[in-house]
Protein backbone atom coordinates (compact mmCIF):
# COMPACT_ATOMS: atom_id res chain seq x y z
CA UNK A 1 0.00 0.00 0.00
CA UNK A 2 1.17 3.55 -0.54
CA UNK A 3 -0.19 6.28 1.63
CA UNK A 4 -0.24 10.08 1.83
CA UNK A 5 0.66 12.01 5.02
CA UNK A 6 -0.72 15.00 5.54
CA UNK A 7 0.62 17.36 8.25
CA UNK A 8 -1.07 20.84 9.68
CA UNK A 9 1.65 23.28 10.82
CA UNK A 10 1.39 26.63 12.47
CA UNK A 11 3.92 28.31 13.63
CA UNK A 12 6.47 24.86 14.43
CA UNK A 13 9.28 24.53 12.25
CA UNK A 14 11.88 23.17 14.52
CA UNK A 15 8.79 20.01 15.25
CA UNK A 16 8.45 20.08 11.37
CA UNK A 17 12.38 19.34 11.16
CA UNK A 18 12.21 16.65 13.94
CA UNK A 19 8.99 15.13 12.30
CA UNK A 20 10.47 15.37 8.81
CA UNK A 21 13.81 13.75 10.05
CA UNK A 22 11.81 10.31 11.35
CA UNK A 23 10.01 10.11 8.28
CA UNK A 24 13.40 9.92 6.15
CA UNK A 25 14.16 6.57 9.00
CA UNK A 26 11.42 4.82 7.95
CA UNK A 27 12.04 1.12 7.14
CA UNK A 28 9.14 1.52 4.48
CA UNK A 29 9.49 3.91 1.61
CA UNK A 30 5.85 3.61 0.67
CA UNK A 31 4.34 7.17 0.79
CA UNK A 32 4.46 11.12 0.17
CA UNK A 33 4.36 13.66 2.64
CA UNK A 34 2.19 17.13 2.20
CA UNK A 35 3.06 19.80 4.91
CA UNK A 36 -0.15 22.29 4.75
CA UNK A 37 1.13 25.59 6.00
CA UNK A 38 -2.00 27.26 8.11
CA UNK A 39 -1.43 30.81 7.90
CA UNK A 40 2.00 30.65 10.28
CA UNK A 41 4.38 33.94 10.93
CA UNK A 42 7.37 31.23 11.50
CA UNK A 43 7.03 29.39 7.93
CA UNK A 44 8.87 26.06 7.86
CA UNK A 45 9.44 25.90 3.99
CA UNK A 46 12.68 26.54 4.80
CA UNK A 47 13.33 23.59 6.91
CA UNK A 48 11.15 21.39 4.36
CA UNK A 49 13.86 22.10 1.23
CA UNK A 50 16.25 20.27 3.52
CA UNK A 51 14.12 17.07 2.48
CA UNK A 52 13.51 17.71 -0.94
CA UNK A 53 16.24 15.04 -1.69
CA UNK A 54 14.83 12.25 0.94
CA UNK A 55 11.32 12.52 0.92
CA UNK A 56 8.58 13.08 -1.91
CA UNK A 57 7.61 15.90 0.10
CA UNK A 58 4.75 19.21 -1.22
CA UNK A 59 4.53 22.40 0.43
CA UNK A 60 1.72 24.83 0.26
CA UNK A 61 0.77 27.60 2.20
CA UNK A 62 -2.98 28.96 3.45
CA UNK A 63 -4.97 31.13 4.74
CA UNK A 64 -5.63 30.31 9.13
CA UNK A 65 -8.28 28.00 9.34
CA UNK A 66 -7.41 25.70 11.99
CA UNK A 67 -6.17 21.95 12.28
CA UNK A 68 -9.58 20.07 10.38
CA UNK A 69 -9.62 22.68 7.48
CA UNK A 70 -5.85 22.39 6.70
CA UNK A 71 -6.10 18.98 6.96
CA UNK A 72 -8.69 18.72 4.34
CA UNK A 73 -7.30 20.94 2.18
CA UNK A 74 -4.07 18.86 2.55
CA UNK A 75 -6.05 15.74 1.60
CA UNK A 76 -7.15 17.22 -1.75
CA UNK A 77 -3.55 17.19 -2.96
CA UNK A 78 -3.11 13.57 -2.09
CA UNK A 79 -2.05 11.19 -4.46
CA UNK A 80 -2.49 8.00 -2.64
CA UNK A 81 -6.00 6.02 -1.69
CA UNK A 82 -4.96 6.10 1.72
CA UNK A 83 -4.28 9.15 4.01
CA UNK A 84 -2.09 9.53 7.44
CA UNK A 85 -2.43 12.28 9.41
CA UNK A 86 0.20 13.28 12.17
CA UNK A 87 0.50 16.96 14.25
CA UNK A 88 3.80 18.45 13.73
CA UNK A 89 4.45 17.49 17.14
CA UNK A 90 4.92 13.84 16.41
CA UNK A 91 8.20 11.99 16.27
CA UNK A 92 7.66 8.85 13.97
CA UNK A 93 9.35 5.82 15.17
CA UNK A 94 11.31 3.77 12.25
CA UNK A 95 8.94 1.24 11.87
CA UNK A 96 5.52 2.82 11.69
CA UNK A 97 4.79 2.63 8.13
CA UNK A 98 6.12 -1.47 7.84
CA UNK A 99 3.61 -1.87 10.46
CA UNK A 100 0.51 -0.21 9.51
CA UNK A 101 1.29 -1.87 5.85
CA UNK A 102 1.75 -5.17 7.47
CA UNK A 103 -1.39 -4.42 9.15
CA UNK A 104 -3.85 -3.22 6.66
CA UNK A 105 -2.89 -5.88 3.91
CA UNK A 106 -3.92 -8.42 6.12
CA UNK A 107 -6.60 -6.85 7.62
CA UNK A 108 -7.99 -3.71 5.47
CA UNK A 109 -10.24 -1.42 7.81
CA UNK A 110 -11.19 2.08 6.53
CA UNK A 111 -9.70 3.90 9.30
CA UNK A 112 -6.94 3.45 12.38
CA UNK A 113 -5.53 4.87 15.42
CA UNK A 114 -2.64 4.51 17.20
CA UNK A 115 -1.12 5.12 20.54
CA UNK A 116 1.53 7.66 21.42
CA UNK A 117 4.33 7.54 23.73
CA UNK A 118 7.20 9.69 25.24
CA UNK A 119 10.91 9.78 24.06
CA UNK A 120 13.48 9.72 26.69
CA UNK A 121 14.87 13.10 25.33
CA UNK A 122 11.36 14.48 26.00
CA UNK A 123 11.35 17.11 28.83
CA UNK A 124 10.25 16.40 32.42
CA UNK A 125 6.82 18.46 31.66
CA UNK A 126 5.94 16.43 28.42
CA UNK A 127 6.42 13.52 29.90
CA UNK A 128 4.30 14.40 32.59
CA UNK A 129 1.89 15.29 30.37
CA UNK A 130 2.18 12.30 28.39
CA UNK A 131 1.59 10.07 31.54
CA UNK A 132 -1.38 12.06 32.96
CA UNK A 133 -2.98 11.46 29.40
CA UNK A 134 -2.50 8.18 29.28
CA UNK A 135 -2.57 6.66 33.07
CA UNK A 136 -5.84 5.13 34.66
CA UNK A 137 -5.52 7.52 37.29
CA UNK A 138 -6.73 10.33 34.59
CA UNK A 139 -8.62 8.85 31.42
CA UNK A 140 -9.17 5.63 33.42
CA UNK A 141 -6.29 4.35 30.50
CA UNK A 142 -8.88 4.42 27.64
CA UNK A 143 -6.74 6.82 24.91
CA UNK A 144 -5.40 4.73 22.28
CA UNK A 145 -6.48 1.14 24.48
CA UNK A 146 -9.59 0.05 23.37
CA UNK A 147 -9.39 -2.31 20.88
CA UNK A 148 -12.96 -2.46 19.42
CA UNK A 149 -13.19 -2.89 16.13
CA UNK A 150 -16.60 -0.84 15.53
CA UNK A 151 -15.96 2.02 18.68
CA UNK A 152 -12.49 3.12 18.63
CA UNK A 153 -12.31 6.01 18.42
CA UNK A 154 -9.00 7.39 16.33
CA UNK A 155 -7.82 10.88 17.05
CA UNK A 156 -5.81 13.18 14.33
CA UNK A 157 -2.39 12.92 15.67
CA UNK A 158 -2.08 9.25 14.57
CA UNK A 159 -5.24 8.45 12.32
CA UNK A 160 -5.28 6.77 8.94
CA UNK A 161 -8.35 6.49 6.88
CA UNK A 162 -8.91 5.64 3.22
CA UNK A 163 -9.48 8.39 0.86
CA UNK A 164 -12.98 6.61 -0.18
CA UNK A 165 -14.28 7.35 3.71
CA UNK A 166 -12.55 10.64 4.14
CA UNK A 167 -14.60 11.62 0.69
CA UNK A 168 -17.42 10.46 1.67
CA UNK A 169 -17.62 12.21 5.01
CA UNK A 170 -16.77 15.28 3.25
CA UNK A 171 -13.68 15.50 5.41
CA UNK A 172 -13.27 17.05 8.87
CA UNK A 173 -15.96 19.79 10.00
CA UNK A 174 -15.51 23.44 11.48
CA UNK A 175 -14.71 22.87 14.67
CA UNK A 176 -11.73 23.53 15.84
CA UNK A 177 -11.55 21.72 18.91
CA UNK A 178 -12.58 18.29 18.90
CA UNK A 179 -12.78 18.16 15.49
CA UNK A 180 -11.09 14.48 15.50
CA UNK A 181 -13.71 13.14 17.61
CA UNK A 182 -16.58 14.32 15.69
CA UNK A 183 -14.56 12.71 12.79
CA UNK A 184 -14.52 9.76 13.79
CA UNK A 185 -18.28 9.44 15.37
CA UNK A 186 -19.44 10.60 11.38
CA UNK A 187 -17.13 7.68 10.50
CA UNK A 188 -18.94 5.11 12.44
CA UNK A 189 -22.30 6.44 11.73
CA UNK A 190 -21.72 6.10 8.16
CA UNK A 191 -20.94 2.49 8.77
CA UNK A 192 -17.04 2.63 7.97
CA UNK A 193 -14.99 0.43 10.76
CA UNK A 194 -12.03 1.86 12.53
CA UNK A 195 -9.39 -0.51 14.51
CA UNK A 196 -6.67 0.20 16.98
CA UNK A 197 -2.78 -0.76 15.31
CA UNK A 198 -0.76 -1.02 18.82
CA UNK A 199 2.35 -1.21 16.83
CA UNK A 200 1.55 1.99 15.16
CA UNK A 201 2.55 4.52 17.89
CA UNK A 202 4.01 7.58 17.35
CA UNK A 203 6.19 9.73 20.19
CA UNK A 204 3.89 13.21 20.80
CA UNK A 205 5.34 16.12 22.55
CA UNK A 206 2.04 17.72 23.38
CA UNK A 207 2.48 21.13 25.11
CA UNK A 208 5.83 22.08 26.50
CA UNK A 209 4.27 23.98 29.72
CA UNK A 210 1.38 23.58 32.24
CA UNK A 211 -0.30 26.38 31.04
CA UNK A 212 -0.33 25.56 27.07
CA UNK A 213 -1.55 22.17 28.72
CA UNK A 214 -4.39 23.34 31.10
CA UNK A 215 -5.81 25.54 27.81
CA UNK A 216 -5.36 22.50 25.75
CA UNK A 217 -7.74 20.22 28.67
CA UNK A 218 -10.26 23.51 28.93
CA UNK A 219 -10.83 23.18 25.45
CA UNK A 220 -11.42 19.47 25.65
CA UNK A 221 -13.81 20.39 28.08
CA UNK A 222 -15.86 22.73 25.95
CA UNK A 223 -15.50 20.34 22.94
CA UNK A 224 -17.35 17.66 24.57
CA UNK A 225 -20.54 19.69 24.76
CA UNK A 226 -20.44 20.69 21.11
CA UNK A 227 -20.24 17.35 20.08
CA UNK A 228 -23.25 16.02 22.43
CA UNK A 229 -25.01 18.53 20.92
CA UNK A 230 -23.66 17.55 17.20
CA UNK A 231 -24.24 14.02 18.44
CA UNK A 232 -26.88 13.05 20.47
CA UNK A 233 -26.16 9.93 22.56
CA UNK A 234 -22.47 10.55 22.03
CA UNK A 235 -22.12 11.91 25.31
CA UNK A 236 -20.75 9.23 28.68
CA UNK A 237 -21.12 8.97 32.21
CA UNK A 238 -17.43 8.85 31.99
CA UNK A 239 -17.09 12.22 30.26
CA UNK A 240 -18.69 13.48 33.36
CA UNK A 241 -15.61 12.49 35.81
CA UNK A 242 -13.39 14.94 35.25
CA UNK A 243 -16.23 17.31 36.83
CA UNK A 244 -17.42 15.63 39.30
CA UNK A 245 -13.09 14.96 40.21
CA UNK A 246 -13.02 18.85 40.59
CA UNK A 247 -16.09 19.09 42.26
CA UNK A 248 -15.40 16.34 44.94
CA UNK A 249 -11.93 18.13 45.40
CA UNK A 250 -12.84 21.57 45.95
CA UNK A 251 -15.14 20.26 48.31
CA UNK A 252 -12.84 18.17 50.18
CA UNK A 253 -10.24 21.34 50.21
CA UNK A 254 -13.32 23.45 51.77
CA UNK A 255 -14.16 20.89 54.39
CA UNK A 256 -10.72 20.28 55.59
CA UNK A 257 -10.74 23.57 57.56
CA UNK A 258 -13.75 22.07 59.01
CA UNK A 259 -12.65 18.44 59.30
CA UNK A 260 -8.48 17.72 58.46
CA UNK A 261 -8.73 14.38 58.25
CA UNK A 262 -10.83 15.13 54.45
CA UNK A 263 -7.64 16.34 53.35
CA UNK A 264 -6.65 12.57 53.01
CA UNK A 265 -8.50 12.47 49.69
CA UNK A 266 -6.63 14.64 47.53
CA UNK A 267 -3.32 13.43 49.42
CA UNK A 268 -4.25 9.59 48.62
CA UNK A 269 -4.96 10.93 44.89
CA UNK A 270 -1.38 12.81 44.62
CA UNK A 271 0.21 10.05 46.00
CA UNK A 272 -1.27 6.80 43.82
CA UNK A 273 -0.08 9.62 40.68
CA UNK A 274 2.91 9.61 41.99
CA UNK A 275 4.15 6.15 42.88
CA UNK A 276 2.29 5.13 39.20
CA UNK A 277 4.17 7.47 37.11
CA UNK A 278 7.68 6.97 38.75
CA UNK A 279 7.23 3.59 38.36
CA UNK A 280 6.27 3.85 34.60
CA UNK A 281 9.16 6.07 33.83
CA UNK A 282 11.92 5.34 36.15
CA UNK A 283 12.02 8.79 37.49
CA UNK A 284 11.16 9.95 40.95
CA UNK A 285 11.24 13.78 39.05
CA UNK A 286 8.56 12.91 36.94
CA UNK A 287 6.44 11.73 39.38
CA UNK A 288 6.10 14.97 41.24
CA UNK A 289 6.19 16.69 37.77
CA UNK A 290 3.43 13.82 37.05
CA UNK A 291 1.08 14.92 40.52
CA UNK A 292 0.71 18.93 38.58
CA UNK A 293 -0.05 17.03 35.14
CA UNK A 294 -2.87 15.35 36.41
CA UNK A 295 -4.78 17.82 38.38
CA UNK A 296 -4.23 20.09 35.59
CA UNK A 297 -6.11 18.28 33.36
CA UNK A 298 -8.79 16.63 35.59
CA UNK A 299 -9.09 20.82 36.56
CA UNK A 300 -8.41 22.14 32.87
CA UNK A 301 -10.85 19.59 31.33
CA UNK A 302 -13.58 19.62 34.57
CA UNK A 303 -13.98 23.34 34.23
CA UNK A 304 -14.59 23.70 30.33
CA UNK A 305 -17.34 21.21 30.80
CA UNK A 306 -19.00 23.03 33.56
CA UNK A 307 -18.21 25.95 31.46
CA UNK A 308 -20.16 24.79 28.42
CA UNK A 309 -22.58 22.84 30.33
CA UNK A 310 -23.64 26.06 31.59
CA UNK A 311 -23.23 28.33 28.47
CA UNK A 312 -24.77 26.07 26.11
CA UNK A 313 -27.25 23.91 27.77
CA UNK A 314 -28.69 26.27 30.64
CA UNK A 315 -27.86 29.57 28.68
CA UNK A 316 -28.84 27.95 25.60
CA UNK A 317 -25.78 29.57 24.02
CA UNK A 318 -24.37 29.53 20.38
CA UNK A 319 -21.40 26.83 20.15
CA UNK A 320 -17.92 28.81 21.96
CA UNK A 321 -13.96 27.76 22.31
CA UNK A 322 -12.31 29.42 24.42
CA UNK A 323 -8.63 30.96 23.81
CA UNK A 324 -9.84 30.32 19.79
CA UNK A 325 -7.28 33.13 19.17
CA UNK A 326 -4.58 31.32 20.90
CA UNK A 327 -5.44 27.96 19.81
CA UNK A 328 -1.99 26.29 19.14
CA UNK A 329 -0.53 27.70 21.96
Amino acid sequence: MNFSVVIPVYNRPEEVDELLDSLTRQSGKNFEVIIAEDGSSEKCDGIVQKYVSQLPVVYFEKPNSGPGLTRNAGAKKAKYDYLIFFDSDCIIPEHYMEYVSFYLERNFVDAYGGPDNALPSFTTVQKAINYSMTSFFTTGGIRGGKKSMDKFHPRSFNLGVSKKAFEALGGYGKMRFGEDIDFSLRLLKKGFGTALIPEAYVYHKRRSTFRQFFKQVYNSGIARINLHLAHPGSLRLVHFLPSFFVTVMVLSLLLSFFYPVVVLAPALYSLLVLIDSTARNNSLRVGFYSIAAAWTQLFGYGAGFISAIWKRLILKKGEFNAFEKKFYE
